[in-house]
């Protein structure tokens, strides 16, 4: 495994430019009713090299949602600029996009909650459907393609979710923690699914996690945000080989090293945050200990 590095970028081979430039972005939200905002986001830098799987991490309220949406378009920087493959961002086929929430539309059956995307750009429908089954077919639910998102269980939602936002075949792939409200089995299996069909398909991939098991499983990189404003603390290269699906990933002593350190450092950094409400927890739980 390699060290913890404080470089504000991940690089790409010397031969190719990043598929992501991030660059001195900051960001602030009004609040209603006060003259007072919010500063989400503060001097962010980052380089995201094509076909890397990168994880945000960090502090509840660090701002990795808001960086998501800024590089979908969906949200512009106050300062600062982004670019996706040497444009600025904006929402269109080339970009696929994951919500925490499945967002299907409950009169739509799976195949057409899936098609949904091409039938938006104007495609054929006979090669809707072929491309509609054959990602059916990748997420294991080509029998359910007539149900409709009631008759399917959680799980089985996120993969219409996931194959939904694949089908138009993005080259950016942005997921905002996609597995948070699943059980601890299902979570566990869609990890490994989401595993395989990256690398059936590579592309870029950034993925939003409060788990830090979640990102060193998946993860090339790992991109650690300090406390709101956020701010890069630290970037971090998993290296763990792949396919991570043929062993034992979590007991390897890089991944056990990497998960401590993650965590240590978030732990660190929340103990130490005046806006948390575990504002110096630790030290007070350490002095009651000694007091005793």
């Amino acid at each position: 495994m390699s060290s913890p590095s404080t470089a504000q970028s991940l690089p790409a081979s010397a031969s190719e430019e990043p598929a992501i430039t991030i660059r001195n972005i900051t960001k602030m939200f009004k609040r209603h009713k006060s003259h007072e905002g919010i500063l989400a986001l503060r001097d962010v830098s980052l380089d995201i090299g094509k076909n890397k799987f990168v994880s945000l991490v960090g502090p509840s309220g660090c701002g990795k949602t808001t960086l998501l949406r800024m590089l979908n378009g969906l949200i512009r920087p106050d300062e600062g600029e982004i670019l996706v493959n040497g444009q600025p961002p904006a929402p269109g086929p080339h970009m696929g996009f994951v919500f925490q929430s499945f967002r299907l539309l409950p009169w739509r059956t799976v195949h057409e909650n899936v098609a949904y995307p091409l039938q938006l750009n104007g495609m054929d429908k006979a090669e809707i459907h072929e491309r509609v089954m054959r990602y059916l077919d990748m997420v294991g639910l080509r029998k359910f393609a007539e149900s409709y998102p009631t008759e399917l269980s959680g799980g089985m939602k996120q993969r219409v979710a996931l194959a939904r936002a694949l089908v138009a075949e993005p080259d950016i792939l942005l997921m905002d923690e996609p597995f948070a409200a699943l059980d601890a089995q299902t979570r566990e299996f869609m990890q490994f699914e989401l595993m395989k069909i990256w690398h059936q398909r590579k592309a870029v991939v950034v993925f939003v996690t409060h788990s830090v098991d979640e990102a060193v499983l998946l993860s090339d990189e790992i991109v650690m945000l300090r406390p709101r404003p956020g701010q890069v603390s630290e970037v971090l290269t998993v290296d763990l080989p792949h396919p991570r699906w043929d062993y034992d990933a979590r007991a390897r002593p890089e991944f056990v090293e990497l998960r401590r350190h993650l965590w240590e450092s978030i732990k660190e950094m929340v103990a130490a945050d005046p806006q948390s409400e575990f504002f110096n927890r630790e030290g007070k739980t350490e002095r009651s200990a000694a007091e005793d």
